[in-house]
């Protein structure tokens, strides 16, 4: 895949994504339509379990490159383009079939802290922060995630103000897998996507989808689908390799059937 703004590596069925736009991996419109592009890519792609996102450098992105607003507004059509590109970027990482652990290895900004938000996992280094700083620049955007993590009062203040959270007390407030020193994030964040990798591909993607769906439903509607799921699962070879393996107390050897 040609990529100019990230950086792609697959290895042992983990894929790692990391934004690479120096100097603060700001997002502009080719950034959006290659993160589109490589995450709809590795859903379909077997030989990726899990994927981990990152930043290159000691940020991990500072969200929309405000160069590319000034003239939109002149342009008819130009803002429902922008805006259509940032959607499917987002998107395509919250839609993705594979789990997606976000290790977040410095300041996570606005569309930044965005692409973290559509992880299913959130790790983070000791110096890390977030905030959504739209308002600073007489933008106003991403309330309707925050207040889907945080609690009203917070999410609103830091919407209001643009105010940092640090890796302390995201993990404080139980958002974060674990706050750790930088030389530790990938180590952490790949252990975890490796244990994703061990287990049935096609049990991992039901979960995603699942954890996904469910979000929406009434609770009893959404425990029928996941009952359903569970009824379809026991039809594969992987569900049934797992249970011999379990009771022949050995590891399980999956082929994704």
């Amino acid at each position: 895949m040609d990529l100019n703004t990230l950086l792609l590596t697959i290895e042992d069925g983990v894929a790692v994504v990391t934004l690479n736009r120096p100097p603060v991996n700001a997002q502009n419109a080719e950034m959006r339509d290659e993160i589109t592009r490589v995450f709809d890519t590795l859903s379909d792609m077997d030989d990726v379990a899990a994927i981990v996102l990152t930043g290159a450098g000691k940020v991990f992105s500072a969200g929309a490159d405000i160069r590319e607003r000034p003239n939109l507004a002149a342009t008819p059509g130009a803002y429902g383009r922008h805006n259509r590109l940032v959607r499917e970027s987002y998107y395509a990482v919250v839609e993705c079939s594979k789990p997606v652990i976000a290790a977040i290895n410095g300041a996570a900004l606005g569309a930044g802290f965005g692409l973290v938000m559509g992880s299913d996992i959130w790790v983070a280094s000791e110096d890390a922060y977030v905030s959504m700083p739209e308002i600073n620049v007489g933008l106003a955007g991403g309330v309707t995630f925050l207040q889907k993590f945080f609690s009203q009062s917070r999410a609103r203040r830091m919407f209001y103000t643009g105010m940092q959270v640090s890796a302390q007390e995201l993990y404080r407030l139980g958002l974060i897998e674990a706050c750790v020193p930088a030389a530790e994030l990938m180590p952490y964040a790949m252990g975890i996507a490796r244990e994703i990798a061990s287990k049935s591909p096609i049990a991992v993607r039901l979960a995603k989808e699942a954890a996904r769906m469910t979000l929406t439903m009434p609770p009893r509607d959404a425990y029928r689908y996941e009952q359903g799921n569970t009824v379809a699962l026991s039809k594969t070879e992987d569900t049934k390799e797992a249970q011999r393996a379990f009771f022949e107390k050995r590891k399980p050897v999956f082929t994704g059937r």
